[in-house]
């Protein structure tokens, strides 16, 4: 599976295996002011699963989100190839709506820079979604000239 696939060759059970590895993670976030547990699972192109759950800090703007952490693990690991990212929020009411349940705009953001073509699911979609429509002309300096070491040049 390429990762411009943006989710078409995820099957029903694949999708629900990283759903379920969010869900997963989220029980381990820290989330003590909020009370609101998220979790993610990345889908490297290797076939490897990184999980990330969000962490908050008292000092508010430290805190970190579920997707980047997972995402930052998939990087350290080498992987580069990003199928798909699942987020799971878990304390989530029943019946919330798909806005209550989506990655936050600095989540979007992450996902712009290291994985634009990924498919993302959130429980209760019954469908995938890009980044081009939960973020449309989303940030970004790059302008496909990449030096060597990944970075603009």
């Amino acid at each position: 599976m390429k990762p411009n696939d943006s989710g078409k060759g995820l099957d029903t059970i694949l999708r629900a295996k990283l759903l379920a590895e969010a869900a997963s993670a989220a029980e381990q976030a820290y989330a003590p002011y909020s009370g609101f547990r998220v979790g993610a699972a990345v889908l490297g192109g290797r076939g490897a699963i990184y999980r990330g759950a969000n962490v908050e800090n008292a000092s508010l703007g430290l805190g970190t989100c579920a997707e980047r952490v997972a995402l930052a693990s998939a990087y350290a690991a080498g992987e580069r190839d990003i199928i798909a990212v699942a987020v799971a929020c878990v304390d989530a009411p029943q019946g919330a709506p798909l806005e209550q349940r989506m990655p936050c705009g600095a989540c979007r953001q992450w996902i712009q820079e290291l994985a634009p073509q990924a498919a993302i699911i959130v429980p209760g979609a019954e469908r995938s979604f890009t980044l081009q429509e939960l973020m449309p002309l989303a940030f970004s300096l790059d302008s496909g000239h990449r030096n060597g070491r990944g970075g603009l040049g």
